[in-house]
């Protein structure tokens, strides 16, 4: 009897050091670098303020930028991301009339900014860790800061002068899906489609004028990296 219980307690601890020794070895850190194609879907209410037509309106250009991310493995299937990005230069286009008196309107490039935007993600990762293709799905929140913000010369001559913008800071759900594949060992390539919630007050002072309007942004971004794990 003792006999068999020592080889039962044995076995216990071989499975038990098997067990741990497959844990540790399943990295748990990972970093990413890859590249961002940012497009907006941009709703925004019409410019308002004093001398100020109706219809005045903006979108944006879509641009692209470097991502980077640090993974942070909690346990088989859930992870925390917390991705960040080159801040991207972005540019606004106004959308109206053609033009404003007889100043050129719609399709000019009217004001620049920089995005400062990371953004931290849960996912939940599917299928075994054994696995080469894993889809994951990500919910998380997304905060925004505009730097660098500039009106151009033809943003001054459609509102009338020299000219400051103010943009205000947003926090905003963002999620994400995406699927992940092990090349080799500790090396993956990533693809994933993200949304993000970013809405502002931009205020426009033009020697004491003031204009405003509320934007959402609605940036939708294409993902595109390679990671290591370790």
């Amino acid at each position: 009897m003792k006999t068999i219980n020592k080889s039962i307690l044995t076995g216990v601890a071989l499975l038990l050091t098997s067990t741990i020794s497959l844990a540790d070895s399943t990295p748990a850190n990972s970093v990413r670098l890859g590249g961002y194609y940012i497009q907006y879907s941009v709703k925004a209410d019409d410019l308002t303020g004093p001398l100020t037509p109706p219809g005045l309106n903006a979108t944006l250009k879509n641009t692209t930028t470097v991502y980077f991310a640090y993974v942070r493995r909690l346990d088989p299937h859930f992870q925390l991301e917390f991705a960040f990005g080159v801040p991207p230069k972005t540019t606004t286009l106004a959308k109206g009339p053609a033009t404003v008196g007889s100043v050129p309107f719609d399709g000019q490039e009217i004001l620049t900014a920089k995005w400062v935007s990371p953004t931290v993600l849960l996912e939940y990762v599917f299928f075994d860790e054994s696995a080469r293709l894993r889809p994951f799905i990500g919910i998380g929140v997304n905060h925004t800061v505009f730097t660098a913000r500039r009106i151009t010369d033809a943003g001054e001559r459609i509102v009338g002068g020299p000219s400051t913008v103010s943009i205000s800071s947003s926090t905003g759900i963002a999620g994400t899906v995406g699927l992940s594949y092990q090349v080799k060992d500790a090396w993956h390539v990533y693809g994933s489609y993200s949304m993000s919630q970013v809405k502002s007050d931009v205020n426009v002072d033009t020697l004491g004028v003031n204009r405003a309007t509320h934007i959402n942004f609605g940036p939708r971004a294409f993902v595109l990296s390679v990671g290591y794990s370790f």
